[in-house]
């Protein structure tokens, strides 16, 4: 969830280190962010990240709504900030503010978010996607926050991985890149050597 909500900070810094402000003719509201409160998150995969996911979502008051290969228990529901179901989807995308993909790369989940599934969200929403690159269509993606079907994306991942350095996505004041390290914290690749040594 910091990965998502520290893209925050990232644009913060793009907009204070810009020339362009209020007085050059630049909305000063762009600088300003929204409340998560309220919001409804959508979660795609939800697996043991995902189920992370969702519990820190639940502690900024957010509504959380999963799209899973099956749903889980209604207790694994209830641990996960009382998580809802989506049947489809296409109901995730729909209601979603912000749409975090969370599955593992296979040929189902291939190309899974295309130009026919960023048109169904909403021209306010956030696209985080930490799963694999593949899973969205890159030129897609880009298309859409041109034309400002969605609002704005994080990526940690990206196909090609790494972006040719003249990508368009790379000069986008909407959209966050990480270079694959949103797990690059001391503590979790401390946890992830100690698994190593476990097997």
């Amino acid at each position: 969830w910091l990965y998502g909500t520290g893209g925050g900070l990232a644009q913060a810094h793009i907009f204070c280190g810009s020339k362009n402000d209020s007085s050059a003719g630049r909305d000063i509201h762009g600088f300003m962010g929204q409340d998560l409160a309220g919001k409804t998150v959508g979660i795609v995969g939800m697996g043991s990240i995902g189920k992370e996911i969702a519990k820190r979502c639940s502690a900024f008051d957010m509504d959380i709504l999963y799209y899973n290969r099956s749903q889980l228990a209604a207790e694994e529901e209830k641990e996960a900030g009382s998580a809802s179901y989506c049947k489809n989807l296409e109901s995730c995308l729909k209601r979603a503010d912000f749409l975090f993909l969370v599955v593992p790369l296979n040929p189902k989940t291939k190309g899974l978010i295309s130009s026919k599934q960023l048109a169904m969200m909403k021209p306010t929403a956030h696209l985080i996607n930490i799963a694999r690159g593949e899973v969205v269509d890159t030129d897609d993606l880009t298309s859409a926050l041109q034309k400002g079907e969605i609002s704005a994306a994080a990526l940690d991942v990206t196909a090609p991985e790494p972006l040719p350095e003249d990508h368009k996505l790379r000069s986008m004041e909407n959209v966050i890149l990480t270079p694959h390290i949103g797990s690059a914290t001391l503590e979790c690749r401390l946890r992830m050597a100690w698994m190593a040594l476990d097997n």
